[in-house]
């Protein structure tokens, strides 16, 4: 099933001599969207990619998750701790393997995808992607983001989330190194505060009088929450090492990337779970952001807000973006030449009002949303790792740019994958698979399932269901 090695830098020959168009300037609009970035265009250090994975998650939306696993699965802080850094970690090592798919054919994780799904096929993750990151994401971010700058300064929620959507869309619009700086001035800033807030919280914390009663079920649910939130990045990696040079280093970028996602995470969802063991706060009537600063210092607290604010737009810029170029990849024809840039303005515009019908009941609602984005990329993870593995060359070449290309192996594996285990492990507050129903004390096992059943079908069907072109030879 190999395809015939592409030589990148063969292909690429003429850019060596050319000079950059976009190179390094940060206030310009990046035109590039799915095509392979030039050699000419190459720049970045891995070291970067700390802060770019770091800093949108450090934002309420993180808290959160770890909220969930004492508040709604019942787990004690420690049970939850555990459950939590593991789900953290799976998804960090996730983040670095994918991560270092990137330089070698400098194109976006969802254009890559297509090795495995086929140029056609890879529309449905492509759907997903799109519709998750540049419109779920985005508004579940925008909410936490509108909360805390309501509180801070009393302004009404609707103005808010006008202000927050406004300042990420204009980040997402300039493009790829924007959102690098972006990332990178933030991260100090947001380091700060939320360690002056997780001192705070644990400062008030009772560690040891939460839950407790979760048993099985929640460590596994909160376990597949917290690397569900963590996963979530994995379909957005590449995006932002397709700059760096082809021979960069992997295990640097593996390693950054990865620590990124995983240090972010598990320490403030971490955080999160230590909040509702302090008095009160599992029973507060007011918005999750006022919950989790109402034991801080005045001080601490207006500085946790507009960390949270300032979190959440962090975060928001890669949805958006990210989200704009998995639209483009779907294989939509767009007749403008800067359509990555104005395909971010749309979902700048749909997240908004998505985001405002979001206002009311929060919590469960990110309850459901964070499990339903573990549902589809566990399935997704488990076929593009098992279609790398099985291939003796690490370069795609030719077959992700070719329409022809057809992998059906991939969308079959997916589909089947992600019906079986919805329909029989999955807890949702509209629908409990059959399995999940009649023994809820195995928890929800949808994504472990959904990953293991992807990975084994492709692994079968792709010796039966071969790829094809029909301008490629695909033989080796």
């Amino acid at each position: 099933m190999t395809a015939e090695p592409s030589n990148l830098a063969a292909a690429t020959s003429s850019a060596l001599v050319d000079e950059p168009v976009y190179g390094d300037r940060v206030v310009a609009v990046e035109e590039a969207d799915i095509e392979p970035i030039p050699l000419a265009e190459r720049h970045g250090n891995p070291r970067q990619l700390l802060w770019t994975w770091a800093s949108p998650n450090l934002e309420f939306a993180t808290v959160f998750v770890g909220v969930i696993g004492v508040l709604f699965f019942q787990l004690s802080f420690w049970q939850a701790a555990f459950a939590l850094a593991a789900g953290s970690a799976l998804g960090g090592l996730t983040q670095g393997i994918l991560s270092v798919w990137g330089p070698a054919d400098g194109v976006p994780q969802m254009v890559l995808g297509r090795a495995a799904f086929g140029y056609w096929g890879n529309v449905i993750p492509s759907a997903l992607m799109s519709i998750g990151a540049g419109i779920g994401w985005f508004a579940v971010n925008s909410v936490s983001g509108t909360f805390a700058l309501n509180t801070l300064t009393h302004l009404p929620k609707g103005l808010c989330l006008v202000i927050i959507v406004s300042v990420q869309v204009v980040a997402a619009f300039f493009g790829h190194n924007f959102v690098h700086v972006f990332e990178r001035y933030a991260f100090p800033f947001l380091a700060v505060v939320f360690a002056l807030a997780s001192i705070s919280v644990f400062t008030h914390a009772h560690l040891g009088t939460a839950g407790g009663g979760g048993g099985v079920a929640g460590f596994v649910t909160t376990f597949g929450a917290a690397f569900g939130y963590a996963a979530g990045w994995n379909p957005y990696a590449s995006d932002y090492t397709r700059y760096l040079k082809p021979d960069v280093s992997k295990v640097a970028v593996a390693l950054y990337s990865g620590l990124g996602i995983f240090l972010s995470c598990a320490i403030l969802e971490i955080v999160g779970a230590a909040s509702m063991t302090i008095s009160g706060a599992a029973n507060s009537t007011g918005s999750p952001t006022d919950t989790f600063v109402a034991a801080m210092p005045t001080v601490i607290a207006k500085l946790a807000l507009i960390g949270i604010a300032v979190g959440a737009v962090s975060a928001n810029v890669l949805n958006i973006y990210s989200g704009a170029i998995a639209s483009i990849a779907m294989g939509i024809k767009l007749p403008f030449s800067s359509r990555r840039a104005v395909t971010a303005l749309v979902f700048g515009a749909v997240g908004l009002v998505v985001a405002f019908l979001g206002l009311s009941d929060a919590g469960s609602k990110y309850e459901n949303f964070l499990l339903v984005m573990a549902y589809w990329i566990a399935p997704w993870l488990g076929v593009v790792l098992v279609d790398r593995w099985m291939r003796a060359k690490p370069s795609f070449g030719p077959v992700l740019q070719d329409a022809t290309y057809a992998n059906w192996a991939g969308p079959i594996a997916m589909v089947v994958a992600m019906v079986v285990s919805i329909s029989l492990f999955s807890d949702q507050t509209q629908f409990s698979g059959f399995i999940y129903r009649n023994h809820p004390g195995l928890g929800d096992l949808t994504f472990e399932v959904g990953f293991l059943l992807a990975g084994g079908l492709y692994y079968g069907l792709v010796k039966v269901m071969r790829p094809t072109s029909r301008v490629i030879d695909l033989t080796v």
